[in-house]
């Protein structure tokens, strides 16, 4: 073994050390409020990816969706066709709001994702909730930001899992989240003409 091989042998022995230490004293477990905000893409791809992984564990799982409507995505077809018995699956918006046009529709569209929304995260059975885009609902005033604090705080099972997506998450989510990944705008393909792809975007 060389000097260089040793010594970094020694240092990450060391660092395996003091991680764990750390690790050892990561001893609870809860159910995670888990929000994912920011204007970079991969908000939504991210808590499906949790989804699926929950999926793959055979957790019973939800999705209700607030903004997008029905159209086809590869995540919603995938878990309709072949993952209905495990992860429910509810599209409650009608498309975004500059699409819709009509605001009072809107507001009575978000109002019914969310009481779908409560039911689910109230089952225990349902490991994790992924509530996909509620922070644009929540941004537009849709729904009422100190409801659905109130509700995730006093209402969701100890262990169960609820993820929280779209840009401008509220500062009242983000200070009773347990995880907040805000994803950052760098490059985007839009923006030099190139349209959404099937498997990159939907």
């Amino acid at each position: 073994m060389t000097a260089d091989s040793e010594r970094h042998a020694m240092k990450m022995a060391k660092k395996k050390a003091a991680r764990d230490k750390i690790m050892a004293t990561k001893t609870d477990e809860k159910g995670l409020i888990i929000v994912h905000t920011g204007k970079g893409k991969g908000k939504s791809s991210a808590a499906f990816g949790m989804i699926f992984r929950c999926i793959a564990h055979d957790m019973q799982c939800a999705v209700v969706q607030f903004i997008k409507g029905g159209m086809s995505t590869g995540e919603r077809d995938m878990i309709l066709a072949k993952f209905q018995d495990i992860c429910a699956f509810h599209t409650m918006g009608e498309g975004f709001t500059w699409e819709t046009q009509d605001r009072d529709r809107d507001i009575e569209m978000a109002r019914a994702a969310w009481e779908k929304a409560k039911d689910l995260i109230r089952d225990e059975a349902n490991k994790m909730v992924l509530l996909d885009e509620i922070n644009i609902a929540l941004r537009y005033d849709y729904l009422d930001i100190n409801e659905v604090v109130e509700f995730l705080a006093e209402e969701k099972p100890h262990m169960t899992h609820v993820v929280l997506t779209g840009r401008n998450a509220k500062d009242e989510l983000i200070e009773i989240a347990d995880l907040v990944t805000e994803m950052e705008l760098i490059k985007h393909p839009f923006r030099s003409g190139i349209k959404a792809q099937i498997g990159v975007e939907f």
